[in-house]
């Protein structure tokens, strides 16, 4: 998979299946979806070509094609940018199209193309990008936030590590929508569960050098460090702390959005007993073993929660289509809120009102090597299963207009 992208944007049909001439109640005769992501920067590992990958096997699943027309995947790179985003949507939509967009990785990206699907009335399928404000004063009747958010991070993981007794955080936050959501509502979530945030620094996205940041962190007297950034800057924070010696020193360090990519990065003498939120793991049960070893296969690493969620998001929407008879977006849209998701990634998920689906969220806790298996997989433990609705934001707290 890693070899198909070689440039900022391609197609990807599922030649044998289509040329149906005026397919019924479908738009151009044809069902065009695009992952929209990092390809190749900080964020490619759990987004990237996997969830291209992710997508392509929801489509196989449904049989290639919906009410008799084709399903073509189109995939571009937004290189974390909001302007390369909102072009490529435009592009997408208005020459090539395209009627639903998935995964947007980086929230600043997210929101912008938000707003185009809104005023366009295109789905968007939001896997990859973690702002509440999703479904908060940015939510539309178009965009489902499926796989995570600030929110349920900042829930699970800032209440568990303070009520277990360590109050004073101090956060290092990635200077972005996405490290400015999650630095409020962790920040909620710690001073609700009795502590409180004595300090912030903010870095970079892509930061190659976080020694100033984390000796400012280390220096402040707290009982935390959170990591209140992602991918390649989780992975570059986490192991510039082990140099410092800063656990080992007594503080402890909160990454606040994980993924197993990171973990397999970091390697377990450096991440065990790490703690976080995750959406999905590939080792929880039979169903999400067997889906992720079909994906391994073919991408040679397991999946993020990100990639699964694209995977579980495509394919709700594909069985909204067929149910509702039509790729109209009002109607698609109304079937998927209707239809309880079940799947692999979720077992009876909820779409709310102002777009976000409530599912199980899980804290997990990164492994000793000698607790670990001969598979190097083999990463992390289950803590606590989440329930939905204890995770997320209550409906009426977002301020989405939708919601009456």
């Amino acid at each position: 998979m890693k070899a198909l992208l070689t440039g900022a944007c391609c197609a990807l049909a599922f030649a044998g299946l289509g040329g149906v001439a005026q397919a019924a109640g479908i738009s151009g005769d044809v069902v065009k979806i695009g992952v929209l992501n990092d390809q190749s920067g900080v964020y490619s590992d759990a987004t990237g070509p996997g969830s291209t990958l992710a997508a392509q096997m929801a489509v196989e699943e449904f049989g290639g094609k919906v009410l008799g027309a084709p399903i073509e995947i189109v995939v571009a790179d937004h290189q974390n940018k909001a302007d390369i985003a909102a072009g490529i949507a435009n592009r997408w939509i208005d020459d090539e199209g395209v009627d639903a967009i998935t995964d947007l990785p980086n929230s600043s990206a997210m929101l912008a193309v938000q707003e185009i699907m809104r005023n366009k009335k295109r789905i968007l399928l939001e896997s990859g990008g973690g702002s509440s404000d999703f479904t908060g004063t940015h939510c539309s009747p178009y965009g489902f936030h499926w796989t995570y958010d600030t929110y349920s991070l900042a829930k699970v993981t800032g209440s568990a590590i303070t009520k277990e007794g360590s109050k004073k955080w101090f956060n290092v936050v990635v200077d972005y929508a996405f490290g400015e959501a999650l630095n409020r509502d962790l920040t909620k979530a710690v001073v609700e569960s009795g502590g409180e945030v004595i300090g912030e620094v903010k870095h970079p996205i892509s930061n190659a050098d976080f020694s100033s940041y984390l000796l400012q962190a280390q220096g402040s007297g707290a009982d935390v460090i959170g990591l209140l950034n992602a991918g390649g800057d989780t992975t570059t924070a986490v192991k510039q702390a082990a140099e410092f010696g800063i656990t080992q020193a007594g503080q402890k360090l909160a990454g606040l959005l994980v993924f197993v990519n990171t973990i397999k990065a970091l390697g377990l003498d450096t991440a065990q007993g790490l703690q976080f939120t995750a959406a999905f793991y590939w080792d929880l049960n039979d169903e999400t073993r067997a889906w992720s070893q079909k994906f391994y296969d073919r991408h040679g690493a397991m999946p993020s929660f990100i990639q699964a969620g694209v995977y579980s998001a495509v394919l709700h929407y594909l069985k909204a289509i067929e149910a509702a008879g039509t790729d109209d977006a009002d109607a698609v849209a109304d079937m998927m809120r209707k239809t309880p998701v079940n799947d692999m990634f979720a077992k009876n998920g909820k779409i709310r009102a102002d777009g976000r689906m409530v599912h199980e969220m899980y804290l997990m806790e990164v492994k000793k090597p000698s607790e670990a298996s001969d598979n190097e997989w083999d990463l992390m433990k289950l803590v606590r299963a989440v329930p939905g609705e204890e995770a997320f934001r209550p409906l009426n707290e977002g301020g989405c207009p939708l919601v009456k």
